[in-house]
Order: structure tokens, then C-alpha cells, then sequence
């Protein structure tokens, strides 16, 4: 069930092609750009644990943003819109969940996740909505949220006043406060914080966030717990929509789909780039389909295209590790020259979700037990084959080659596991854009 409704979020552009329908020329084609986003930073989290040696906990947490007719991506949760009116939606909902213990237990106990379920929204205006949550972890342990937002745009700055009241049910307040040691069973917690979006210039934003949890009181007289209040700081820099200026997508045909097959290997990123390639002694392989959806044509002023991308990898069953299904959402931008046809280089950042660590990722870092949501990135550089045939009807397609990479960015994010290892295939593609 778990996999299935990853796949719902991840993977949304069948409930996408409506916006395909378009009953106008290619000159008079235009659509504002969608919101869209995409961030980097440093999450800084308080220990509220007794046994805990350090006052504190650091993660590197990568965001995505994106505001669609269906899906949304809003940097800590998303979801898949099912049922919407003028100022209701019901969606099936993804949001991560910080399980902030020091760091040298988060390879033993992955406590931080991407939580499951289903969320209401109330827009009682367009910048004051309230939002009804019900969310349990891969083991069913179930809490509930009541958030009540509050957006303020004023010059440079955007900031997102909020306060959650989250029930949490007697199995997992246990779990992730007591250990499975102590019965502290169901509880309340009041958290009030906030978010703010600076824009610098263009299209860079610095952002910061600042979050207060007041546990409940079972939870805060559990012999586990010597804080009452749990807190957090969020530091980074991202990419976003220049908000003052509004910008304008113009080609009608610039939605795309890639079909790629794919081969592993124990090389690292660098010596892949360098021509040093190792093979894989088990042949481990993956194929790969992902979509497109516009974002943005350019960035500073420059002819960079940029693109949301869900996909779905499907990794072949071998010697040493059975079929296995990967969910994938990233951000990619293209930048395009000519010499003397057209070719791109293409760089995407995401999520990736395997429903099994793959034998590449256990064989890279045997002593630890590898990590089901990693970093994704993508590198690639294609060809135009319209430009390579002087065929007209091949001016959309492209033939190209990519790395597809799976990171734990060095240990440094509880989001996965602490892992140090990860995976690279390299991997032929076409892509197609209609």
C-alpha cells in the first residue's frame, strides 16, 4: 500500500495531460509560469532524550516546490490533489517526519521517513488555509495534525506563519518517545513556528524557518524525556519564481517523455566522468520512464530550461538481488548549444524511493543496512536527431546518455539514514517532447 501510494504522488502526469489540450497556434501559446522551487540547507533540531549525549542534531535536507492543477511539492510534504471545489481539496498525502536522536543511532533506527496518508484543506482565503491530517508511518503507527497557515507576501519577503496540533496515538508515542521501553500512550503536542523567503535578486532566495514543539504532558513526564519543548532551525538558499517579474512559458510543445535502460556500476560519480568505468560482476540493470512538465524557460536571464520530472525505474531481478521498483521526483534543467547541431547537458535534483535497497548500494557500504529514500541526481547530455537526420519529423526526439544517481550526500542527512553508500548507472535514453 505503501508503494502504491508513493507511485500516486510520484507519478502524476496521467492526471497532468488535460493541460496538453491546447486549441491555439504555436505563436499566440502562452501559460504563466507555475510555481516552483527548488532549495537546499541545513536543518539544525534539539534532543529531548535523557540518554542523549548531544543537545543537538544537523541534517542536510534538499526541498522541492511545485503547484500544479493536481500535485503539489511544498519543500517538507506534497501531495496528489483527488477531490477539489472552489475552497475544499482532499489529497492523498507525503510529508516528512524528524526523528531527532544523535546521530551515531540513526543508521540502527531510521525513525526520520516519508509518512503516508490523507489530508483535507479549508482555504478560508487564499493565504489562510487550514488542513486536516491523518498520517501513520510503514508500520501503521498513526497521528493526526491540525494546521492552521498564515501567508504573508510583503517586498522581498514571504513568510508562512503556522501552529500544528498533532494527536498522537498511543502506539506511536510509545515507539518514537518511549522507546518501546516506557507505555506513555496517546498524547497532544502544540507546535507554532514560522518560514521566510528572502529574495535576493533574480531568481536566487535566501530562506530561513524557525519551529517550537510543546510536548504533551504524558510525553514530557516519561522517564525518557528531560525537555519539554522541542526546537528547530532551518537555514538554506534555493531557486524559485522571480517574484518580481512575471514570466510567460511559450512553446506549446514542451512537455516530454524518456525511455531509458540503464547498467550499474561500483564507480563513483567522478571516475565515471573520467572514463574509468567499472563493470558490475553481477550485470545489475534498471529501465526507467519519466515525464516532463514545464517549468521555466530561462533562469538569471539565461536559456535554461527547467522541468519537474516523476518517474519510475524498474530495476531487473539477477544473482544477488530480486526485481525492484523505484519512485522518482526531481527538478532538471537543460541548457541547449549548437556544435554544429543542437545538443543539451541536463542536471536534475530530487527524491528517489526503492521498495529494496539494491545489492550496489548494501555492496557499497557493507556495514550499513542502506537507506530506501536517498538523494536523486542526473546527469545527462543528448543529441537532437532531427538536427543529426535532417528529418523534420525527428526534431522533438532526442538520443542521449545520463548517470542516473542514487546519494546519501556523505552521512549527512538523517532523511537517509546516515548512509554513506550509493548507486550509479549509466544509462541510454530517448526522450520525446510533444
Amino acid at each position: 500500500m505503501k508503494l502504491f501510494s508513493l507511485f500516486i504522488v510520484f507519478f502524476p502526469s496521467f492526471l497532468l495531460a488535460n493541460e496538453l489540450q491546447l486549441d491555439v497556434s504555436e505563436e499566440e501559446w502562452s501559460e504563466p509560469v507555475p510555481e516552483w522551487g527548488i532549495a537546499i540547507g541545513v536543518r539544525t533540531a534539539s534532543i529531548p532524550y535523557h540518554a542523549a549525549e548531544d543537545d543537538n542534531v544537523s541534517d542536510f535536507v534538499p526541498k522541492l516546490y511545485y503547484e500544479g492543477d493536481h500535485l503539489y511539492l511544498r519543500g517538507e510534504y506534497g501531495g496528489l490533489r483527488f477531490w477539489q471545489e472552489e475552497n475544499y481539496s482532499l489529497s492523498v498525502l507525503g510529508r516528512y517526519r524528524y526523528f531527532d536522536i544523535p546521530k551515531q543511532y540513526q543508521r540502527e533506527f531510521h525513525g526520520t521517513n516519508i509518512d503516508m496518508g490523507l489530508q483535507f484543506e479549508y482555504l478560508f482565503k487564499p493565504n489562510f488555509p487550514l488542513q486536516l491530517e491523518l498520517l501513520s508511518d510503514s508500520d501503521g503507527n498513526s497521528y493526526g495534525n491540525v494546521n492552521l497557515r498564515y501567508q504573508v507576501d510583503y517586498n522581498d519577503f514571504d513568510i508562512d506563519f503556522n501552529s500544528t496540533l498533532r494527536y498522537k496515538s498511543g502506539e506511536f508515542n510509545n515507539l518514537y518517545y518511549g522507546f518501546g521501553i516506557d507505555d506513555i500512550g496517546s498524547d497532544l503536542d502544540i507546535k507554532v513556528g514560522s518560514e521566510l523567503r528572502y529574495h535576493v535578486f533574480s531568481n536566487l532566495y535566501l530562506l530561513g524557518e524557525i519551529n517550537i514543539n510543546m510536548l504533551g504532558s504524558h510525553t514530557y513526564q516519561s522517564e525518557l524525556t528531560d525537555a519539554r519543548f522541542e526546537t528547530e532551525y532551518y537555514l538554506g538558499f534555493g531557486f524559485f519564481n522571480n517574484k518580481k517579474q512575471q514570466e510567460h512559458l511559450s512553446l506549446p510543445e514542451n512537455h516530454y517523455l524518456r525511455l531509458a535502460y540503464g547498467w550499474a556500476t561500483p564507480s563513483n560519480i567522478s571516475g565515471i566522468i573520467h572514463g574509468e568505468t567499472e563493470t558490475d560482476e553481477y550485470n545489475n540493470r534498471l529501465t526507467s520512464i519519466f515525464y516532463g512538465i514545464p517549468l521555466a524557460e530561462s533562469i538569471f536571464g539565461l536559456p535554461i530550461e527547467f522541468y519537474l520530472t516523476p518517474g519510475f525505474a524498474y530495476h531487473f531481478n539477477s544473482e544477488v538481488q530480486g526485481p525492484i521498483a523505484e519512485y522518482i521526483v526531481a527538478i532538471k534543467a537543460y541548457y541547449t548549444f549548437t556544435w554544429p547541431v543542437r545538443w543539451r547537458f541536463g542536471f536534475a535534483e530530487g527524491l528517489s524511493y526503492v521498495s529494496e535497497v539494491t545489492y550496489i548500494e548494501r555492496n557499497d557500504d557493507p556495514d550499513n543496512p542502506g537507506s530506501q529514500t536517498l538523494n536523486y541526481l542526473d546527469f545527462s547530455l543528448d543529441i537532437n536527431l532531427g538536427d543529426v537526420t535532417s528529418l523534420k519529423a525527428l526534431d522533438k526526439m532526442w538520443l542521449g546518455y545520463s548517470i542516473h544517481h542514487r546519494s546519501a550526500i556523505f552521512e549527512s542527512s538523517s532523511m537517509f539514514g546516515r548512509s554513506k553508500g550509493g548507486s550509479n548507472y549509466n544509462s541510454v535514453y530517448l526522450q520525446w517532447h510533444f
